[in-house]
């Protein structure tokens, strides 16, 4: 494709995605399996709490985040993320207690609360706003390679080794990400930047929500409940369905998610980013319906690739539209403000599924069908309420 050897793309683009494929491999690896480990720790009743941890510490730390990426610098953010994700995979075969295994997972949370938010305000000082929606799909790319091979690698290696070869190998993948980000140089202008003190944690009412940036906040919080709920069911329903390898249903989403991020990378930079949120929210819809009607594998992965498909074209025309919404010298908390809604929204989802599930197989069509519903209202608004906003504004 011509756009690989586009001069936009220099070395620093390219470690980045390097850098996210690793980040991501190593906290997907431990989805398919930490359910079964959950369960064998005695807290099967806990299942909701795996994702709704995880993103409970990564919402409340991305307005830090994002102050720490507009004063200290992106790169720091982004080790320190990586620094976390590394460790926290290390210690998983040390856990021995149910609530050894919880404070672990809500630990494991500040690794996605700082380092995407560092990787999208680094990505955006680089690339042209006429490039932007291509660019956040190239990297989402990365970062579905990573999603994809993650959970599908950690269940062979936990079939084939061990559950714990299979956690330090999460952790080494993190390690490796953290090394690539020591190559980078730093984008976050000189004046700008500042020494890091205790001082810069303290936070101002206007530095934990970024006004500008409310509505692809919203849209992205309601897209994401469905994303919480699955991660929360799908490991249960595969093994519902004999499917052998828990992590197929994710490798079939991502890989999707791949593809249509390869082929319509730059379709938000054509034809606009609510024209292209309205077509992949409305697939997230058509998808969560297939999920809840699935009573075999073939239909079960079929939702999968259309989920996939869906949040192909939504993530990273969010993520551009979020950019674009923003000011310059706010732009990682612009970032954050976007990332705390998907995080409440991942969180929110996996808490609602792992009550509605309960552990009852009848009830799987229940989560798919609310996730549905939350994923129709963000269409409504995308249809309706984006307008009648503009409208009201310029009014």
């Amino acid at each position: 494709m011509p756009f690989f050897r586009s001069s936009i793309y220099t070395a620093g683009f390219w470690l980045m995605c390097l850098s996210s494929f690793l980040f991501f491999a190593s906290f997907n690896m431990l989805l398919p399996e930490l359910p079964d480990f959950l369960t064998q720790l005695g807290g099967a009743e806990y299942k909701g709490f795996i994702i709704a941890l995880f993103t409970l510490t990564a919402g409340f730390s991305r307005p830090f985040s994002g102050k720490l990426a507009d004063t200290v610098g992106r790169i720091p953010v982004m080790v320190f993320g990586s620094l976390v994700c590394f460790l926290c995979g290390f210690f998983y075969p040390w856990v021995t207690t149910v609530a050894g295994f919880l404070l672990l997972r809500l630990l494991h949370g500040f690794s996605t609360g700082f380092k995407p938010t560092g990787t999208a305000a680094f990505v955006a000082d680089i690339i042209p706003l006429e490039r932007r929606g291509e660019a956040m799909g190239l990297l989402g790319v990365a970062g579905s390679l990573g999603m994809a091979a993650g959970p599908a690698v950690g269940s062979l290696i936990t079939d084939h080794f061990s559950l714990n070869t299979m956690f330090y190998c999460s952790s080494g993948a993190a390690l490796l990400s953290l090394a690539v980000q020591g190559t980078m140089t730093e984008t976050l202008p000189l004046p700008q930047r500042e020494r890091f003190s205790w001082r810069l944690l303290r936070l101002q009412w206007n530095e934990i929500l970024e006004p500008q940036v409310l509505a692809p906040s919203l849209v992205t919080l309601l897209c994401m409940f469905s994303y919480g709920s699955i991660l929360t069911v799908v490991p249960d329903h595969s093994e519902l369905l004999h499917l052998g390898n828990k992590g197929l249903f994710f490798s079939f989403f991502t890989i999707a998610s791949l593809v249509v991020r390869l082929i319509a990378g730059r379709a938000s930079d054509r034809y606009g980013r609510v024209p292209v949120l309205r077509v992949s929210t409305a697939i997230l819809v058509v998808a969560l319906v297939t999920l809840a009607l699935a009573q075999s594998g073939v239909v079960f992965l079929v939702a999968a690739v259309l989920f996939g498909l869906g949040s192909g074209l939504n993530s990273p025309t969010l993520y551009a539209w979020t950019i674009d919404l923003s000011e310059e010298t706010r732009r990682g908390r612009a970032v954050a403000t976007m990332y705390i809604a998907l995080e409440a929204g991942i969180g929110i989802g996996a808490l609602a599924a792992g009550w509605l599930y309960g552990n009852v197989p009848a009830h799987l069509s229940y989560v798919y069908g609310l996730s549905a519903a939350f994923a129709l209202t963000a269409l409504l608004y995308l249809m309706w309420g984006v307008r009648l906003q503009r409208k009201t504004s310029l009014s």
